[in-house]
């Protein structure tokens, strides 16, 4: 990975900021703060996570988590590094190490994943 990708993550990910924008008993939204991305209507956060909780019985919950970036400049291919690196920091420090599905909505950046324990 290039020397200016490897800062730019870290950058980013060093000002990584939430605000919870909602919740209720069985789900979450968290607006998502980057200090050199914002949503270009607003002027605002750069995008949202909304975090859903599939509780299947007392000892088995599944969470799928759906990740919005809403600044295009995260949409264009050559942020792709930056968009994982910044998707997985927000999955690890709003769902931590339950078992999630992941979809990322980035333009040609988007994609799913699964995380298990």
């Amino acid at each position: 990975m290039d020397e200016k990708v490897k800062e730019q993550i870290n950058v980013e990910i060093m000002g990584l900021k939430f605000t919870k924008n909602f919740r209720s008993p069985t789900a979450e939204e968290w607006y998502i703060f980057l200090p050199s991305f914002n949503d270009p209507v607003t002027g605002g956060a750069a995008g949202k996570t909304i975090i859903h909780y599939n509780l299947y019985d007392t000892k088995h919950i599944f969470i799928n988590t759906t990740i919005i970036f809403d600044d295009p400049a995260l949409h264009k291919s050559n942020q792709h590094q930056l968009v994982y690196a910044l998707a997985d920091e927000i999955v690890n420090r709003l769902v931590g190490y339950a078992d999630t599905l992941l979809s990322v909505h980035s333009g040609e950046n988007s994609y799913n994943a699964e995380y298990k324990q």
